[in-house]
């Protein structure tokens, strides 16, 4: 039987409804916290908002694919921190070259997200469970390397302009954009160009939509999925080196947390849980939601623990419309 489209069906079967609801609901944000405190809109603050969201939006970037195959990381946050925690060793107790120590940083996560891979895709283990155990892993492996001490970069100035330096301030004096800014939307429109024009980002859609079928189709799907977990930890790795350089310090007990706000900035973002469906932009959009929020009730005084009560209800109604426009799909 054919079913009758009212506009309340058509509202939710749009593809891009959530995004634009993550949108919309960015700027009435802006709207009311500018409207509730003068220091919102200062360019000061605006600068403040769009560092908080370069770290956890890159986290989120690698977490969208993921869970765009239908699988989840929960081990994003601790993987930046050891990637973070190895650079600092690279450099600071190896004294090897910034730019080695980076590139090391990088490795580091690309291998978690490897052993990651494997474990779910030849192991069979659910990925909840998989990236649980890299968790707690990756969380041991940073305090034990460090010796539950940060590692300092004050030998190497250099390594924090690649976070705190301004390539926009030394081409226009005054405008002074961090770098980690710069890199984040950099990221972004790398891995929007990995998720839409390649094999990758095409295996990432097939593998979230019917994983079973596009087995039978001949797709080698372990080794697919592997490098879809590699790629989420390799962005991973660039959050540890920029939150290093950001911080001029590796801390070894830093991440965690990290992992909840970029998977609440990819479903915000529009990206469903079921798999099979989601965007880069919107998980831009979400992460912006994330910090925007974050940033608007600090400067109304708001508690921290109803900051995040705040944000858990922004993340199951982004779930529940989900749910949702998929019923309406089916």
């Amino acid at each position: 039987m054919e079913t009758t489209l009212t506009p309340k069906n058509l509202f939710v079967r749009s593809d891009a409804t959530q995004k634009i609801l993550a949108f919309g609901g960015l700027i009435a944000m802006f709207i009311v916290f500018s409207l509730a405190s003068p220091n919102f809109l200062q360019f000061s603050n605006m600068v403040n908002i769009l560092l908080a969201t370069a770290v956890n939006g890159v986290l989120a970037l690698g977490v969208t694919f993921v869970i765009i195959t239908g699988g989840i990381d929960l081990s994003v946050g601790t993987v930046m921190t050891i990637s973070a925690v190895m650079t600092g060793v690279f450099i600071t107790f190896w004294g090897l070259p910034v730019p080695i120590g980076v590139m090391g940083g990088l490795m580091t996560g690309a291998l978690a997200g490897a052993i990651n891979g494997t474990v779910i895709a030849k192991m069979r283990i659910p990925p909840f469970i998989a990236t649980l155990g890299m968790l707690y892993i990756a969380k041991g492996l940073s305090l034990v390397i460090s010796g539950l001490k940060p590692i300092y970069f004050t030998d190497t100035p250099s390594f924090a302009k690649i976070a705190m330096g301004s390539v926009t301030g030394a081409i226009i004096p005054g405008f002074n954009i961090p770098n980690a800014v710069l890199i984040f939307f950099g990221a972004a429109i790398v891995a929007h160009i990995i998720l839409t024009k390649t094999v990758l980002g095409r295996y990432t859609f097939a593998l979230g939509s019917n994983e079973e079928a596009t087995r039978l189709s001949g797709v080698n799907v372990a080794a697919w999925k592997i490098a879809v977990y590699t790629l989420a930890s390799t962005f991973a790795g660039l959050g540890g080196v920029m939150i290093a350089a950001r911080l001029n310090s590796a801390q070894p007990a830093l991440g965690a947390g990290y992992e909840l706000d970029a998977i609440a900035a990819v479903v915000i973002g529009g990206t469903s849980l079921s798999g099979g469906e989601g965007t880069i932009l919107g998980t831009v959009i979400g992460a912006f939601v994330i910090s925007v929020l974050t940033n608007g009730l600090r400067i109304l005084s708001v508690p921290q623990e109803w900051q995040i009560v705040i944000t858990g209800a922004i993340v199951i109604l982004a779930v529940y419309a989900d749910i949702l426009r998929r019923g309406r799909q089916k």
